[in-house]
């Protein structure tokens, strides 16, 4: 494999896939490093039936093998791995994977951002069949049924009020007694007759792993201590989600969150270096929204090494 490539992407979510696509059949030979979620969110989902040309919905891993299939049939090399550290002061940049270094005219940051999970067994056995974290992905699924969104930000409150579009009830479960969410969004799910709140409340187990669908929660009170069972048709986690940006810290600008700061959409403030996706959009969070952003750092590319003359 080559050392020196004119453009490197990091991450194979829909934003890594689409950006090695573009620069591909712009005849750059990009190198896509997979990262440490391969297929980034979309492979962890099942039905998609909201990114377009699919009237019938498709698979969360098959589009996105679909979409590996077709950057590679226009040159794109695939490496597994995920970088550790990069030097971004001087071209070319140098990017470690593993034992690996990688030399580079440009960089795509496409490494996309993690949910934040409960982190139980039953819940990670059940994530694309009823336990979700994002309601505009899934919450359609559920119309009709009574569904749990844990959390107590704006995240959850947002969650929540979507989700009543669609859900019959929707019961909201924070472990605190007071909220972390904003004056204005706590009182629109408060006032809402179709969500009701769980304070002081955890979640200890998903049933039913076995029948591969959630039927319901084990819940613990904690000042009480109290257990029980809540039917549910579906778990909504509206807790955040982690950038994948930690080793740009000292490199690259980013918010209170994490997530790096661009301008002019997908523009770091290295010359050279873009980011698209999920690292960067704490907003939207689409499939869609991440391919389209994924084009915009791959045209990007393709004017910067244009104009440099590399």
């Amino acid at each position: 494999m080559e050392n020196f490539r004119d453009v490197v992407v990091m991450g194979s979510g829909c934003s890594g896939h689409t950006a090695a696509l573009y620069t591909a059949r712009a005849n750059l030979k990009p190198l896509v490093i997979e990262g440490h979620e391969p297929g980034g969110q979309l492979s962890m989902t099942t039905l998609v039936e909201n990114f377009p040309g699919f009237p019938e919905g498709i698979q969360g891993p098959e589009l996105i093998e679909n979409m590996r299939k077709q950057a590679t049939r226009f040159g794109a090399e695939y490496m597994l791995g995920h970088v550790t550290s990069v030097d971004l002061t001087k071209r070319p940049f140098m990017v470690h994977v593993s034992k690996h270094v990688i030399h580079t005219q440009t960089l795509i940051i496409a490494s996309g951002a993690s949910a934040r999970w409960l982190g139980l067994p039953s819940e990670q056995a059940l994530i694309g069949h009823g336990v979700s974290s994002c309601a505009t992905c899934d919450g359609f699924f559920f119309s009709g049924k009574e569904i749990v969104v844990i959390g107590g930000g704006d995240s959850a409150m947002e969650e929540a009020l979507f989700l009543t579009r669609f859900a019959t009830k929707v019961t909201l479960i924070h472990r605190r007694d007071h909220f972390r969410a904003s004056k204005i969004m706590l009182d629109r799910a408060h006032e809402h007759k179709q969500i009701e709140f769980l304070t002081d409340t955890v979640v200890e187990e998903v049933h039913d792993v076995k029948k591969k669908e959630v039927t319901g929660l084990k819940l613990r009170n904690l000042k009480t201590n109290k257990v029980w069972d809540l039917p549910t048709s579906a778990m909504f986690l509206g807790i955040g989600h982690i950038p994948n940006a930690k080793m740009f810290e000292g490199h690259l600008d980013m918010d209170q969150d994490g997530y790096l700061k661009t301008h002019d959409y997908v523009f770091t403030k290295v010359p050279g270096v873009y980011a698209c996706g999920d690292v960067q959009d704490r907003r939207y969070r689409q499939a869609i929204t991440a391919s389209g952003s994924g084009c915009m750092a791959a045209l990007e590319v393709e004017r910067f090494l244009e104009q440099k003359g590399l």
